[in-house]
């Protein structure tokens, strides 16, 4: 503003600070009242993982080292039980063979049907939604003991499966009664059971840029170009998340395998999932403490390959930002 002495200065900016930005507050400090009210909503969810979680996974491990039937005080007896279970129980190392045949085939499988009918559901077609849905349908119902009963008379001898391959010519009796044949069944039942992750493969390939899809087609790249050097990459996030999902899913199953080989395994223990191997040792034999040294193996075995799986993941997995 001109005056007669000259050219006032310019009032100087509120709150100081470069360009005459008002200066940051200093934080706040969260007051012991909003302290202790966070810990009271947080209370419920602490004692569930401390009553159920914690509590039992400290007492099972306390009980590896045991000898417990239910109805006595347990025998503290060392490492008797891990002895047993590595070098005289035969059995289990069969159940060990089973557990991983089913998942080194059921995981890759059901991963790959799940990717290719989420790369078919995500093109533009009508009755879309509904689609999705029949698709997604038997995850919501395939671990129920219903389902495995229909699966179990499916198989059978003379069931709908039998007679069908018998119009071609085919004569292989009841896959359950076969135990070359029966770990497929299951195997067969978990990859019907892929929406889950479909469903998943469909929200990761919904967030593929369509620019790079079609500067591939300029390029002059044709399906398999596009799909190994676009739709993988940029769903590698997806793929390694539904890996590891499924992966720790396919070492836990039980209600299959139970249902299908009426709880014994059977035929021969081709159908002897670790878990049931377990459950049967723990509520046939009530060998308690063998039965807990069980899952704890179960549980480090798991550890380690999702441990190797993530360290893997370096050279195949590739996230945004990543040079």
């Amino acid at each position: 503003m001109t005056t007669a002495r000259g050219t006032a200065a310019a009032p100087a900016p509120r709150g100081g600070g470069a360009g005459g930005r008002r200066a940051a507050a200093p934080a706040r400090r969260i007051g012991p009242r909003y302290q202790n009210a966070a810990w009271v909503f947080l209370s419920p969810w602490i004692m569930g993982a401390g009553l159920l979680t914690i509590g039992p996974m400290i007492a099972s491990l306390i009980l590896s080292f045991t000898d417990y039937d239910l109805f006595g005080a347990p025998t503290f007896i060392g490492f008797d039980n891990y002895a047993r279970m590595f070098v005289e129980d035969e059995r289990f190392w069969g159940a060990v063979t089973v557990t991983l045949n089913y998942v080194l085939v059921a995981v890759p499988l059901k991963l790959a049907l799940a990717l290719g009918v989420a790369m078919l559901l995500n093109r533009p077609r009508r009755a879309q939604g509904f689609y999705r849905s029949a698709f997604y349908a038997p995850s919501l119902l395939g671990g129920s003991v219903a389902v495995a009963l229909v699966w179990r008379t499916l198989f059978t001898r003379d069931g709908t499966v039998d007679n069908t391959l018998s119009l071609f010519g085919l004569d292989l009796g009841g896959w359950i009664s076969n135990p070359s044949m029966a770990l497929y069944v299951l195997v067969t039942l978990a990859v019907w059971q892929f929406g889950a992750p479909m469903v998943i493969f469909l929200a990761g390939l919904k967030q593929v840029p369509a620019e790079l899809y079609d500067a591939a087609s300029v390029d002059g790249a044709g399906r398999w170009r596009t799909f190994w050097s676009v739709t993988w990459p940029l769903l590698s996030p997806v793929i390694f998340f539904n890996l590891v999902l499924e992966m720790i899913g396919a070492f836990q199953a039980f209600t299959s395998a139970y249902v299908v080989s009426g709880g014994r395994g059977g035929p021969v223990d081709s159908t002897l999932f670790y878990t049931l191997y377990l459950y049967d040792r723990a509520f046939t034999a009530f060998e308690m403490g063998y039965a807990s040294a069980m899952a704890w193996f179960l549980l480090v075995v798991i550890g380690i390959i999702t441990l190797l799986i993530f360290r893997s993941s370096q050279s195949w997995v590739h996230y945004a930002g990543d040079e």
